[in-house]
């Protein structure tokens, strides 16, 4: 469907922090503002599907290139 964009050390970063951000969302809840940590869901499937459109537009390519 998309082309890959996001490859290597920037998805396992994204799949990291994605995942405590959202592990936030639940260990935090005396905040009324922890619904924020729910944007962690960005990074962790962005980083899973290694694609991000903000990458697109910026014409930024993390994934390596197969050598034919």
């Amino acid at each position: 469907m998309f082309e890959k964009n996001v490859g290597g050390i920037d998805r396992i970063f994204r799949i990291v922090i994605g995942l405590a951000l959202i592990l936030g969302f639940f260990l935090n809840t005396e905040s009324s503002l922890r619904w924020l940590y729910l944007i962690g869901f960005v990074p962790f499937l962005t980083g899973v599907f290694q694609t991000c459109l903000l990458y697109r537009v910026l014409g930024i390519n993390t994934c390596p290139t197969p050598k034919g």
